[in-house]
């Protein structure tokens, strides 16, 4: 029986593992830094040569799709990914650009009065602001 974390939430995710889902998803798994598909692509291409921008955007896109990843839109320009799918928050630095996740924190689940009839298929709750290393940069600037 494969023990490999990423192989083990392919199959729970319904997903066939093959040799490159199997290295995206390990990728997520333990680079915790939010990557875009440009990220992933660079990283990845050292190990499997083989591999394509086109078959990384694909294959995140499913994991988004099937449950083994979110996707976060930071902006027109930028969506990066993220390996770990229990609910939580995160935080975008306008500044460094670096996502941060709030595990303690969670979207609402709550179905208001407003919402009934909807059918709610994702909730992110996500901030934009400036990191503490960027704020303590900004005041070592004007001191």
């Amino acid at each position: 029986m494969n023990t490999d974390p990423a192989y083990k939430k392919l199959i729970e995710c319904g997903i066939r593992p093959s040799i490159q889902r199997i290295e995206i998803l390990r990728y997520l798994l333990t680079h915790h830094t939010h990557p875009t598909v440009d990220e992933i692509f660079v990283d990845l291409k050292k190990r499997v040569p083989t591999v394509s921008r086109t078959t990384i955007y694909n294959t995140l896109r499913m994991f988004s799709e099937k449950g083994a990843a979110f996707m976060i839109t930071i902006d027109e320009h930028r969506v990066c990914y993220d390996g770990t799918t229990e609910p939580h928050a995160h935080f975008y630095c306008k500044h460094c650009g670096k996502v941060y996740d709030f595990h303690e924190m969670q979207p609402p689940r709550n179905v208001t009065s407003d919402m009934e009839g909807f059918h709610i298929e994702d909730a992110q709750l996500y901030y934009k602001g400036i990191c503490p290393a960027c704020q303590h940069t900004e005041e070592k600037k004007i001191s």
